[in-house]
């Protein structure tokens, strides 16, 4: 690590290895969140911190993996993927073979944008966003083509009150270590 200036030797914690969040953090990734195309100066000024300690900040958290990636979010409907869809599944096995079989299946399909596995009466419950119901129909014939399920259900989304790509920055002002 190179040497640090006595700004940066303050931001760290004790262990070289932990980085612990602060406010200034926090109003930065705040700032990111609802804007991910700020350029620096923008951003500095915005949280009335100097351009060069901002950019560190940032590259820090980037390193860290608080800050995995930006990118632009997408009006859905005007993609042409306007219907949101759940897909609700039990596993036909909880074997290795199958799970290896179903994540490269369900990691195949652009249209599944989220999967999660759950506890309880499913397995997963998967997020895919396509056109329409027959654009969600030829995705589930591709994929119980190429994985064995138990059983397949869908709720298709009739409004969506709320959608968020941010995430609630609370528990970071805890002094969560990144």
């Amino acid at each position: 690590m190179s040497r640090l200036s006595f700004e940066e030797r303050k931001y760290w914690d004790i262990c070289p290895d932990m980085h612990q969040i602060d406010d200034m953090d926090i109003r930065i990734l705040g700032q990111l969140q609802r804007d991910g195309t700020l350029s620096v100066d923008a951003l500095s000024e915005r949280v009335n911190l100097s351009r060069n300690a901002c950019w560190r900040r940032v590259k820090l958290m980037e390193e860290r993996g608080l800050i995995r990636e930006r990118v632009a979010i997408l009006d859905a409907e005007a993609a042409g993927c306007g219907l949101s869809v759940f897909i609700f599944v039990r596993a036909a096995s909880h074997d290795a073979e199958w799970l290896r079989q179903f994540r490269e299946a369900v990691g195949s399909f652009p249209e599944i944008v989220g999967v999660y596995r759950t506890s309880g009466d499913l397995d997963y419950v998967l997020r895919a966003r396509v056109f329409d119901v027959k654009a969600y129909d030829r995705l589930y014939q591709r994929l119980i083509a190429k994985v064995k399920l138990a059983d397949v259900s869908a709720s298709f989304v009739m409004e969506e009150i709320k959608e968020t790509t941010q995430i609630p920055l609370s528990a970071l002002g805890r002094g969560a270590p990144v």
